[in-house]
């Protein structure tokens, strides 16, 4: 496939110096952001802390659930809206805290759910069938249901109560408004819904997730994930070092630490949370990045073969050119690919697709204007050098040495 029909003949490296100082600028940038801002927004997974998703069956009363909360808990506590899908009603809340110990956030995931049933349940003596267990639902309806008549063993109320479970989660998002919507579940017969009525509430809200990290484990987190993009850009540089040569793999690693800073600072500049799979995303876009500049380079090595006394910045420029069709036809459908996961991913894929999109674009044009641009710097650099290095005299000839001539008498 060709994007174009004819071989392009752009001068990319003419613009040198116009793209490295735009990097640059992004470089410096970033750095100010992280300085400014204190380093980088980390999320759960590096931080430690607790995270409750929570479902309600309207708009969530943040401003409620933060004071609630404040009463309760010590230190930092974020209440954040999240959407299912783009251009939806936020009905969900993501609650935060962040505490020094394990002890402290186990006991804050339960202050939590205490908080949000006694604030907001509203089911009284009732048991909440939107937040409770399988073991809770056995133990409080296995005696109402013998005595309204309902005759079921101790298996057969174990299906029932897994039916009702399956159609609350499946059918219903996980969330009742209403008891009574359970006469439609598998299994639920008119004198078995009268008892559920009788005993079981509907909160307005269904605790979906929850998350604990402990801090040692976020530090190890933050330790191993530094681990894995080094080892990664290292074994790049040995691969690259041993297939082309050393400045190639220096180039390359360069460019792509110049993507991996830049795509960080977009995370800075917004202020978004990196957590694992913005990790992953990292490193995605290391092995992505690499093969667009290996394909550059690899192009460059087979032009040197065939144009040995064409001068390489005009070589380089060369290779570029025949391979843009292929780079722009590679980054092209991907970036498509991320705006669908940005936008109809949902929240869990809503950080992975967005650095996906900001590296590809960075990484894409470094494979263009940055690595080509260090490996034809080096050459000159090196040619400069053996320039200015005077020749050596020939072995076995003594050196001429000037005489002055002797002065008339």
């Amino acid at each position: 496939m060709e994007l174009f029909k004819k071989e392009t003949n752009i001068d990319f490296l003419s613009r040198q110096s116009i793209t490295l100082g735009i990097s640059a600028a992004l470089i410096a940038a970033t750095l100010v952001s992280l300085v400014v801002k204190g380093g980088l927004n980390y999320g759960i997974d590096f931080r430690g802390g607790t995270l409750v998703y929570v479902k309600f069956a309207g708009t969530p009363p943040v401003e409620q659930i933060r004071s609630a909360l404040r009463s309760q808990l010590s230190g930092d506590i974020s209440v954040t809206t999240v959407k299912d899908t783009p251009g939806a009603q936020a009905d969900e809340v993501v609650i935060g805290t962040e505490l020094k110990d394990e002890r402290s956030l186990d006991a804050a995931r339960v202050t939590i759910t205490r908080t949000l049933q006694d604030r907001f349940g509203g089911t009284g003596a009732k048991l909440d069938f939107n937040n409770a267990s399988q073991g809770d639902l056995l133990s409080r309806l296995r005696e109402p249901l013998q005595r309204a008549g309902v005759s079921l063993s101790g298996e057969q109320l174990q299906k029932l109560v897994e039916e009702m479970h399956r159609f609350r989660d499946r059918n219903r998002s996980g969330l009742l408004r209403d008891i009574d919507e359970l006469k439609a579940a598998p299994g639920v017969t008119p004198a078995a819904l009268n008892v559920l009525k009788q005993e079981l509430g509907a909160a307005p809200f269904a605790i979906r997730q929850v998350e604990i990290v402990g801090p040692k484990a976020g530090a190890d987190l933050q330790k191993q994930a530094l681990q894995a993009v080094l080892f990664a850009l290292g074994g790049m540089l040995v691969y690259i070092a041993i297939r082309f040569e050393f400045i190639a793999g220096v180039a390359a690693v360069v460019a792509i630490i110049h993507d991996t800073v830049i795509t960080v600072g977009f995370f800075s500049f917004f202020n978004r949370e990196i957590n694992l799979t913005v990790i992953a995303a990292l490193l995605t876009l290391i092995g992505y990045s690499m093969n667009d500049k290996i394909v550059i380079f690899d192009r460059v090595r087979e032009n040197l073969k065939l144009l040995r006394r064409q001068p390489l910045r005009d070589l380089v420029n060369k290779s570029i050119n025949q391979t843009l069709s292929r780079t722009l036809l590679t980054a092209g459908p991907t970036l498509l690919c991320t705006v669908a996961l940005y936008y109809l991913g949902g929240p869990v894929l809503n950080s992975i697709a967005y650095a996906l999109f900001i590296g590809i674009i960075v990484g894409t044009y470094s494979s263009i204007f940055i690595a080509s641009a260090i490996l034809v710097a080096w050459h000159r650099y090196q040619e400069t050098r053996r320039k200015a290095v005077p020749a050596p005299e020939p072995a076995g000839r003594p050196p001429v040495r000037k005489s002055s001539p002797k002065p008339v008498k």
